[in-house]
């Protein structure tokens, strides 16, 4: 089984999310999306894994994307897309992927149902 997990450190969901694969004795793959967001192709695998469109998946509080919602509304998923990459705090974290499926972990335990 591989375990990938789009981690933010400063996030307390993140973390617990973490530590609930690490107390399964699963060592994740573990990507700081921040300091190294997914290009466009790797996000839309991502989506797809989520069953997700974009928007499904935007921290819609986060100040940049207050600051270009009307912008925003008028994107196409792929636009949206690579805008997404450009402004990863957006993201919502953290997600999951194991093989071919993935979750949000919010709240974390929502990521059990993809571990068996």
């Amino acid at each position: 089984m591989n375990v990938t997990i789009y981690h933010n450190p400063r996030c307390s969901k993140s973390r617990k999310t973490l530590d609930l694969l690490r107390e399964r004795d699963i060592d994740p793959e573990v990507i700081e999306y921040l300091s190294n967001p997914p290009n466009a192709t790797e996000l839309a695998a991502l989506l797809g894994k989520l069953e997700m469109g974009v928007t499904d998946i935007m921290r819609t509080g986060e100040q940049d994307y207050r600051a270009a919602r009307e912008e925003l509304e008028a994107m196409s998923e792929a636009d949206l897309i690579e805008w997404l990459c450009r402004h990863p705090k957006v993201m919502q974290r953290p997600i999951v992927v194991v093989d071919q499926q993935a979750r949000v972990g919010r709240p974390p335990e929502l990521v059990l149902d993809i571990l068996s």
